[in-house]
């Protein structure tokens, strides 16, 4: 029993996991504000513009025996969970798509923000090569050589145009 305590303690601190539970605390988080965002300030003025629609209570009614407290037919979820009708609750589905819509979309640019961030970590610049090869031999001399070392050559000088 102490071993697996032990075996735990290891796992459960490892950098990897708090990592991951960091992540979903802020998840969660973020999936709340994505919620509120949707639910409270891009469906109303949606449902404005179509009429006054308030989508969060747009259903289809499976019951339509089933009748509100005061006899009238169901129309709104509210309704629906009041007088326990069985109903298909689309304008909730609605609100949860754009709510996956935008989490889909900010982790597609955090994502490609770290991949560019990596992209340009790994995109350094060659180093200014500090050998060259010799025209009559092919041996690698030091690029400001005038004299081959190997076959003794006269070499142009860098940046110069006469011929050797």
């Amino acid at each position: 029993m102490k071993g697996i305590l032990k075996e735990f303690k290891e796992f459960a601190v490892r950098g990897n996991v708090i990592d991951l539970a960091v992540g979903v605390i802020i998840g969660a988080a973020f999936g709340k504000i994505v919620t509120s965002l949707v639910n409270d300030i891009i469906m109303p003025p949606v449902g404005k513009l179509l009429g006054g629609i308030d989508f969060s209570q747009k259903i289809i009614n499976l019951d339509p025996d089933v009748k509100t407290a005061n006899g009238q037919h169901i129309t709104t979820l509210a309704q629906a969970n009041e007088a326990g009708a069985t109903v298909i609750a689309y304008g909730q589905f609605i609100n949860v798509m754009i709510d996956f819509i935008i989490v889909a979309f900010c982790i597609f640019m955090l994502v490609k923000g770290i991949n560019y961030l990596k992209r340009k970590e790994h995109a350094k610049p060659e180093p200014k090569k500090t050998t060259k090869a010799c025209k009559y031999c092919l041996s690698e001399i030091p690029a400001a050589a005038t004299r081959c070392s190997q076959c003794t050559s006269q070499l142009e000088a860098e940046g110069s145009n006469a011929p050797a």
